[in-house]
């Protein structure tokens, strides 16, 4: 009797561990902030993750990183994910944390070429305010007619698009705001959009001088943004890009494709080239319904100004160690410089791997 009751508690506290080692909540998104004191052992953090409610239990925490010698833990502030596996909370653990709060800061930062939905985690991270509210916003028939009443010159012809997945994308402008505890959503919002009318006021005479409405621009502007990493090489992608609109010729850039699948890849496929959206450049023409993400003042230059228009290029290609870009005037051009890039590539991998 003794000897099955020590192997039916042997069973339960195996089963036990095991459910414990699973994330807390594995579909989770939510971000929570935790500090870690200096001197703290694997015991003790287990303890704080388990009130934080980010891991189930702290016993199996310290015990699990103690077995598998996850270890050399660091002081400082950390935000982590109910949904991450204990190797992947103790692998953060050992990068060092900041020394100063990362959430509830009430400094939200809109980087370039961020997406309305990025800047959705960023707001929830920094502000009282949800990702949800803030992209519920966005779309806010009163509200946005509130700001196309104080901004007419920006907003005009962005009320007029059709298909768009988020009304604001492409004219919160990348800076940072601060938002303290009595800021509204909306005025956060309205900062962001007012900016944008600020920079973007000395380019209204010429948009509309070279007969391009402001949502077009900021939507060419947004591809040519994640596209080109130099001021140079933005202006040579959107005379490529204003080329091949001019001779019908679809866009084909994975910046759409990404936007359209509604989440980022490292590889795009040919099935995901497929994907039925408008925002879909390989399979619709023109420029899609809207911008792809909130653009730079240098993205937004580039396509007012783009450069060599006049020698025809239709394609290019880059060389992701270099930086280089080759561009050409023939598919068949192109061909050779993906190739000779795909070579270079290949021979950087074999050299990585000796």
């Amino acid at each position: 009797m003794v000897v099955l009751l020590f192997v039916a508690f042997c069973g339960v506290t195996y089963n036990y561990v095991q459910g414990a080692l699973k994330p807390l909540h594995p579909n989770s998104s939510q971000q929570i902030q935790v500090q870690i004191p200096a001197g703290s052992t694997s015991k003790q953090i287990g303890n704080i993750l388990e009130k934080k409610k980010i891991i189930k239990n702290g016993f199996v925490f310290d015990y699990y990183t103690r077995t598998k010698k996850l270890g050399g833990f660091k002081s400082g502030y950390y935000v982590l994910k109910p949904s991450m596996t204990l190797t992947q909370i103790a692998k953060e653990l050992a990068k060092g944390g900041s020394a100063t709060a990362l959430m509830n800061t009430g400094r939200v930062v809109v980087r370039e070429g961020a997406t309305a939905d990025q800047i959705g985690d960023e707001v929830a991270l920094n502000t009282k305010y949800s990702k949800q509210a803030f992209l519920n916003l966005l779309n806010d028939e009163s509200f946005l007619k509130e700001l196309q009443a104080k901004y007419p010159e920006l907003l005009d012809s962005a009320m007029q698009a059709k298909d768009v997945r988020y009304r604001l994308e492409g004219y919160l402008y990348p800076a940072t705001y601060t938002a303290s505890k009595k800021t509204t959503l909306k005025e956060l919002v309205t900062e962001m959009v007012a900016t944008t009318n600020q920079h973007l006021q000395p380019y209204y005479a010429e948009i509309k001088d070279k007969k391009y409405t402001v949502h077009e621009v900021l939507t060419m502007a947004s591809l040519v943004e994640r596209e080109g990493a130099t001021d140079d090489d933005r202006r040579m992608i959107a005379g490529v890009f204003w080329n091949r609109i001019d001779k019908k010729m679809k866009l084909q850039t994975d910046v759409a494709v990404l936007y359209a699948l509604g989440h980022h890849k490292e590889v795009v496929t040919y099935k995901d080239l497929e994907v039925d959206s408008p925002y879909n450049l390989y399979k619709y023409e023109g420029y899609g319904p809207g911008p792809y993400n909130n653009p730079s003042l240098s993205a937004i230059k580039a396509t007012l100004n783009p450069k060599d228009r006049d020698k025809g290029y239709l394609y290019f290609v880059a060389d992701i160690h270099s930086k280089k870009v080759y561009y050409s005037k023939d598919y068949d051009e192109h061909q050779k410089n993906v190739e000779m890039v795909q070579a270079k590539t290949d021979a950087s991998k074999k050299n990585e791997n000796k």
